[in-house]
């Protein structure tokens, strides 16, 4: 088990325990992180769980497919290190890892 820090657009913070497998959407929704809102469940069909991660953890999430960056283009607050959290599983090498929530999510 780890621990993952989500912080709110006004900096407020909420450091959660996961269990590696779980996908970043998940650990929020289940640990009712405010911002995540995960409209479609996980389908990676509504871009409401957009998370920006700090560019050192970026490379540990994967490589975005065409499907996220479809919903990721869509996105007006998208940066460089952007990822839907539904499609991001995590590992026991994300303990410790930070992720920012948008202002608003589609």
């Amino acid at each position: 088990m780890g621990k993952i820090t989500f912080i709110e657009h006004d900096g407020t913070e909420h450091v959660v325990e996961f269990e590696a497998g779980a996908s970043l959407m998940q650990v929020a929704v289940n640990n009712a992180v405010p911002g995540i809102d995960a409209d479609c469940g996980g389908e990676c069909a509504c871009g409401t769980c957009h998370v920006i991660l700090a560019q050192e953890w970026f490379a540990k999430t994967g490589t975005p497919g065409p499907d996220e960056e479809q919903m990721l283009s869509m996105t007006p607050e998208r940066a460089e290190s952007s990822r839907l959290g539904c499609q991001v599983q995590t590992t026991e090498a994300m303990d410790g890892m930070t992720v920012r929530l948008p202002e608003f999510q589609m």
